[in-house]
């Protein structure tokens, strides 16, 4: 729906951009303008890669990069998996999910310490982020009598 309440057609990139975002970023779930903008764009890349004489496979390839720039590490699904690995006797797996959202504002403080970015999983600093979202986590446990 856009903002006159009317049905709004996505193309293939927006509505894989929003599942994804729906999944990973729920956030960013609701930002129509990165959906339409980044789904444009990947949509682009891919004519222009298949007008450069690119394969399909190529072009879909470009499409991605363009379309998952920067979105490829989530606060929200590393907030599950330390809930799903550190809470799992406290925090059933299929509350986990619901409950990352509900601390992603909370640790937001935590994430603006660290250079966030699409391969930061795999940053030696990842391991003291983790660390810390896990006392974080814990200290909302005590407070909320969760624990």
């Amino acid at each position: 729906m856009n903002k006159n309440n009317e049905q709004v057609e996505l193309s293939y990139y927006q509505l894989t951009l929003q599942s994804f975002l729906e999944e990973s970023h729920p956030e960013l779930s609701n930002d129509s303008d990165l959906i339409v903008n980044r789904g444009n764009l990947a949509s682009q890349a891919y004519s222009q890669a298949i007008i450069d004489g690119q394969t399909h496979s190529q072009a879909e390839e470009l499409a991605n990069e363009v379309l998952f720039k920067n979105l490829h590490f989530s606060k929200h699904d590393t907030l599950v998996n330390v809930l799903w690995n550190e809470f799992a006797d406290e925090v059933p797996q299929g509350s986990a999910k619901e409950l990352a959202q509900k601390l992603l504002p909370l640790c937001e403080e935590v994430f603006a310490g660290y250079p966030l970015s699409d391969d930061f999983a795999f940053d030696p600093q990842f391991d003291q982020l983790y660390t810390e979202l896990t006392g974080t986590i814990v200290r909302w446990f005590e407070e909320h009598e969760l624990q």
